[in-house]
């Protein structure tokens, strides 16, 4: 068990896959508390099983503010207290702006960047009482935008700079506020992406093999939350992402569209 985490009250929303389904186990693991939120139940149950008893699943769609409310309600009536929020449900989307129905950009911003507001709205009071940990898991395209994907980098955008408003409003009464950027990880969320009229693309363009496990990622998400880092981004590619970006952004939209154009079936093709 990690000491640090040690009976810490932990709420991970995305948590029936990908990243989020990895940081409740290591947070279990570790000897947590884990709430584990996300809208297929049944799936996190089934998952949730082997992780001990110190674990409960909790139905939430982070779009809809009520849920929100409720999740946070119920992991305090389970345990009194919430000492870290990792807001990490997400949807992403892969289609031109020019043929985008504008539903698409309405979801992609009520999942991404609501739900993250709604969630840490709830859960401020405890975590400052707490003076406990938010996290924004968003992405590399919270940085350094990327074609074909306006709404899922618009709202990344916005989830960054919502949460480093309210690291500034709370920098002197203990709140820690960290923005998370891992770079490409293997996880559902390219198969689940909306496509231009919003059903799902059902399948990745990427090599999932060749990238970043989602074990991987947390563990890096652990050590930003041990050493209350203000962001992490993550890997080496993403890096580099994001410093061209600051330093040569005209060089770097032009990478970016090269980049994308390679992708199996690019919307650029």
């Amino acid at each position: 068990m990690d000491s640090f985490f040690r009976d810490k009250v932990i709420i991970v929303t995305g948590a029936s896959s990908g990243i989020g389904l990895a940081a409740a186990r290591l947070f279990a693991s570790y000897g947590a508390k884990v709430a584990m939120a996300a809208r297929s139940l049944d799936k996190m149950k089934q998952e949730a099983a082997s992780m001990g008893s110190e674990v409960i699943c909790l139905r939430a769609d982070v779009s809809k503010e009520e849920d929100c409310r409720r999740l946070m309600q119920e992991t305090v009536l389970k345990w009194g207290r919430i000492d870290i929020l990792v807001n990490n449900a997400g949807l992403s989307m892969r289609a031109m702006f020019k043929d985008l129905d504008l539903d698409v950009l309405r979801t992609l911003m009520d999942v991404n960047f609501w739900g993250t507001v709604y969630c840490t709205k709830y859960a401020l009071p405890w975590l400052l009482q707490s003076k406990g940990s938010v996290v924004g898991v968003i992405s590399i395209a919270g940085y350094s935008a990327l074609p074909a994907r306006s709404g899922y980098s618009a709202s990344k955008f916005a989830v960054r700079g919502f949460l480093d408003t309210l690291r500034i409003e709370h920098l002197k009464d203990g709140l820690h506020v960290m923005v998370f950027a891992p770079g490409y990880t293997a996880s559902n969320v390219r198969n689940a992406a909306l496509t231009a009229d919003g059903s799902a693309q059902g399948e990745t363009p990427l090599d999932e093999d060749k990238l970043m496990s989602a074990e991987e990622c947390v563990r890096y998400l652990a050590k930003g939350l041990r050493k209350r880092s203000d962001s992490m981004v993550l890997t080496g590619l993403g890096k580099a992402a994001v410093l061209a970006h600051n330093l040569f952004p005209g060089v770097t939209d032009r990478l970016t569209y090269s980049y994308i154009a390679k992708e199996k079936d690019s919307p650029f093709k």
